[in-house]
């Protein structure tokens, strides 16, 4: 893997914060014009690492998915549904997620990488519920309404399906 670039932007207008974004290939790191060389390195790799973390976070391994399902089923679900795997697959364009019950499998569209954690936790939840209501009639919904944030994930998606000009996407 090639090294990161990053590329450092003082400011004399920035009185005390610093931050950090990428764009693209690169991390632009934002820091007061009056930090010294050596502060302002510190800062860097402590906003290099602070970037890495937070993508973790939103962007789990296939372990980590298997997990996080673990926890929400526990949670919200009574523990009844119990996943064999969940894992991230390219091959859904048209689908957030999908499962099958007869084997306890679930795989998520790598599409959703990057969304914020809630919006994971609803579509992981939804396939949970699939692996005990195979149709999306009133039980199903009911039990996917236990997740506090199915309502609004619901919406973020079919929003973040209309800005990519998309027809609204089912589980």
């Amino acid at each position: 893997m090639p090294p990161e670039t990053v590329e450092v932007r003082r400011s004399s207008r920035r009185r005390r914060t610093v931050s950090a974004y990428r764009d693209g290939d690169k991390t632009i790191v934002l820091l007061p014009a009056w930090l010294s060389g050596e502060d302002a390195d510190e800062w860097v790799s402590r906003m290099l690492d602070r970037l890495a973390a937070k993508e973790r976070r939103r962007r789990p391994t296939d372990e980590a998915l298997l997990e996080l399902a673990s926890e929400l089923s526990a949670k919200y679900l009574d523990g009844e549904p119990v996943p064999v795997s969940v894992s991230w697959v390219d091959n859904q364009q048209h689908r957030w997620g999908s499962c099958t019950p007869e084997n306890g499998t679930i795989r998520i569209s790598t599409r959703l990488k990057g969304l914020p954690e809630w919006v994971i936790n609803y579509v992981i939840i939804h396939e949970l519920v699939h692996l005990l209501v195979p149709s999306h009639g009133p039980k199903f919904w009911a039990l996917v309404e236990q997740y506090p944030k199915a309502e609004r994930a619901r919406g973020f998606l079919e929003g973040f399906s209309a800005a990519a000009h998309t027809a609204p996407e089912e589980c």
